[in-house]
């Protein structure tokens, strides 16, 4: 596999606070990272700085390709106001603004495009629908359909199976591993040790001001995530008495 981008010697955090330091790591065509950590440990941040919306404190953030044109992102739901007077269809045109004409929206081929997002994301019937008229997973499967849409090598997920059912985190865990057999990378910012993780190759474990990135099972293990503040010993004795880190769900 070929890297997306790669991170040389990075450090990132704010004037007055290293999140961590001197991270070197390669984001892979056709993997998915898993990214975790405690609360404030710098999960967003990450993504964030991925996205250019911020500098990394040092070190280099290097793309082999160039940087590509988009970026798919998700962004937790507790930053999406559903209020804002739009249908389904119409947040799902929004990941291709490229393909706005100018003066008749969206040309043809986008439209066809939208269509089968919307359709992969299972709301197609509900593609009229207000988004105040919609539960957690249908607005999480319609922002979904809005990351299809553009279409962009590298896809960035922060946190997208909070509050939606697990038929729901199943259809979106497909899209998923769709986007990995088309070879794109996926960066997902999870909160929980859940079965998600066995839908990653590669972890980035971020806490204690260090940033630990591998396989998953070499990053999440018992002494790892207690030593980064993202289990107390308890709940590490407690969750690996019998069963390794992919298979149980702890929310700290």
């Amino acid at each position: 596999m070929s890297a997306v981008l790669e991170l040389r010697n990075l450090s990132l955090g704010y004037r007055d606070l290293t999140l961590f330091s001197r991270l070197s790591m390669d984001i892979q065509a056709g993997s998915t990272l898993a990214v975790l950590g405690a609360n404030g440990s710098g999960k967003s941040t990450f993504v964030k700085m991925l996205l250019g919306l911020m500098d990394p404190l040092s070190g280099s953030l290097n793309w082999p390709k160039g940087r590509p044109a988009e970026i798919g992102y998700l962004a937790q739901m507790t930053e999406f106001d559903r209020r804002f007077p739009i249908r389904v269809r119409d947040l799902a045109a929004m990941g291709a603004w490229r393909g706005f004409g100018h003066r008749f929206g969206l040309d043809n081929a986008a439209r066809d495009r939208m269509v089968s997002a919307l359709d992969d994301a299972g709301v197609l019937d509900i593609a009229d629908r207000p988004l105040h008229m919609l539960s957690g997973g249908q607005l999480q499967r319609a922002l979904f359909a809005r990351v299809i849409m553009q279409d962009a090598p590298l896809i960035l997920l922060d946190e997208p199976f909070a509050a939606v059912d697990q038929s729901t985190e199943a259809h979106l865990l497909s899209i998923i591993r769709r986007w990995q057999d088309e070879g794109r990378a996926v960066v997902l910012v999870v909160h929980d040790l859940s079965s998600v993780l066995d839908h990653c190759s590669h972890a980035l474990l971020l806490g204690g001001r260090e940033a630990t990135h591998g396989p998953v099972n070499d990053v999440l293990t018992p002494d790892r995530l207690v030593a980064q503040g993202y289990l107390s010993e308890s709940q590490a004795a407690w969750m690996f008495r019998s069963t390794p880190p992919t298979a149980e769900t702890a929310h700290v």
